[in-house]
C-alpha cells in the first residue's frame, strides 16, 4: 500500500463529480488518480476540475487490466455494470466502493461479499445518507430518549421531476436497476433498517407516473420491525408538494423535520467539504421537537458525507471496519425485490 491511498473513480455523472470526487479530493489519505468516463463533455470537465487526475475511457480503463496501478476502485456508474466493474476490480487486488444499489439482485450482493472476503479485501457500499443531517440528528434524540419509546417512523424523499434527464435512467428497466425503488429506496430502507433493525413484516405499492418511465417512480413501502417500529416510507419524483423529510412518533414526544439534508445541493452549488457552513442546516429547517403546544426547534446535527471516506481510510489502511457493512445493502436488496415480487406477482 502506498502512502496515499491511489483512487480510480469509474463514472463521473451525478454521483461521481458531486458525491465521491469531492470528498476524496479533499482527504489528505487518498489520491485521486484516474477518473474513467467515456462521455467527451464528462471528460473534459473532470480534466478541468481534477488536472493531476488521468482521464480515461471504459475502453482505456479496461485496456489497461482495470487497476492502473491504485489501491482503491469505486464504483459510480449505472446499476447494471456495478457486479462486473467491482468483481473485476477485486480480482485485481483493490479495494472496491460500490455506489447504490449495491447490485441489482441480493443474490449478486452476496457473491461479491463471497469474493471480497475469499481475498481479504475491503468492500463497501457509499451509503452517505447515513451522514444526512436530520439522521443524525435523529439517531441522538433516540439514544438520548428524547421521544420516549419509538413507535412510528415516516420517512420520505419526493420531488417533482417529470423529465428523465439521464439516458441510462429513460432506457433501464428493474432488471437493470433502473426506478426509484433502486435509487432513493435504497436510502430510505436503509436508514429504517439502521435505526430499528430488520423487518418481519413489509408491504409495498409501486407505481410509474411519468409517461416515459420504464420502471418505477412513485412508491410506498411499510415496514414491521422486530422491536414493533412501524416505518412509511415514501419516495416520489411526480410530488408536486412533499411532505415533511421525517415525522416520527414516540410515547413521550414527536420530531418533525420538513427540510431535507442541504448537502447536496451545497455540493452541485460549489460548496465543497471542508467549506465555511458546509453541512450546516439553516436554523429556518431545524426541526420541531415535541408535543402540539409545546414544540421546541431541534439543532440539526451537521451532515458530513465525507465521513463515509475517512472510515473508508481506516479501514483500508488501518483494517478498521468498513464504513457500510455492504451485508446491510443486501438486507436493503431483500426488501427491494419482495416489494417488487408484490407488485408484479413474481
Amino acid at each position: 500500500m502506498t502512502q496515499k491511498i491511489g483512487t480510480a473513480l469509474l463514472g463521473f455523472g451525478h454521483a461521481g463529480s458531486i458525491f465521491h470526487a469531492p470528498s476524496i479530493e479533499s482527504l489528505e489519505q487518498f489520491s485521486l488518480d484516474v477518473i474513467v468516463t467515456s462521455d467527451p463533455v464528462r471528460q473534459a470537465a473532470a480534466r478541468a476540475k481534477y488536472p493531476l487526475a488521468e482521464v480515461l475511457s471504459r475502453a482505456e480503463w479496461a485496456n489497461a487490466g482495470d487497476t492502473h496501478d491504485v489501491d482503491l476502485v469505486v464504483v459510480a456508474t449505472p446499476p447494471a455494470s456495478h457486479v462486473a466493474l467491482a468483481q473485476a476490480a477485486l480480482e485485481a487486488g483493490c479495494a472496491v466502493v460500490v455506489d447504490k444499489p449495491f447490485t441489482v439482485t441480493s443474490a449478486e450482493g452476496d457473491a461479491l461479499i463471497a469474493l471480497a472476503r475469499a481475498k481479504g479485501l475491503v468492500l463497501t457500499t457509499y451509503q452517505n445518507r447515513r451522514w444526512d443531517g436530520e439522521f443524525l440528528t435523529l439517531r441522538k434524540l433516540i439514544a438520548e430518549g428524547a421521544l420516549g419509546e419509538v413507535r412510528r417512523f415516516e420517512s420520505r424523499l419526493e420531488r417533482w421531476q417529470q423529465s428523465i434527464t439521464k439516458e441510462w435512467k429513460a432506457q433501464a428497466t428493474p432488471a437493470d436497476g433502473g426506478g426509484i425503488l433502486y435509487d432513493l429506496g435504497t436510502h430510505l430502507i436503509d436508514q429504517a433498517l439502521q435505526l430499528f433493525g430488520p423487518p418481519t413484516r413489509v408491504y409495498g405499492e409501486v407505481a410509474a407516473r411519468r409517461p416515459d418511465e420504464r420502471s418505477d417512480d412513485d412508491a410506498f413501502i411499510a415496514l414491521e420491525h422486530a422491536g414493533g417500529v412501524i416505518s412509511h416510507l415514501w419516495m416520489n419524483l411526480s410530488a408536486a408538494q412533499a411532505g415533511p423529510r421525517l415525522r416520527v412518533l414516540g410515547s413521550e414526544a414527536a420530531y418533525v423535520k420538513a427540510d431535507p439534508d442541504q448537502q447536496e445541493a451545497q455540493l452541485q452549488a460549489g460548496i465543497l467539504p471542508g467549506s465555511p457552513g458546509y453541512g450546516v442546516d439553516p436554523q429556518e429547517n431545524w426541526g420541531l421537537l415535541g408535543r402540539a403546544g409545546s414544540l421546541v426547534p431541534v439543532p440539526t446535527e451537521p451532515g458530513n458525507f465525507t465521513r463515509f471516506y475517512e472510515l473508508l481510510a481506516a479501514a483500508v489502511l488501518d483494517g478498521a471496519p468498513a464504513p457500510v457493512d455492504p451485508a446491510d445493502s443486501v438486507e436493503a436488496l431483500r426488501v427491494i425485490e419482495y416489494v417488487r415480487e408484490q407488485a408484479t406477482g413474481h
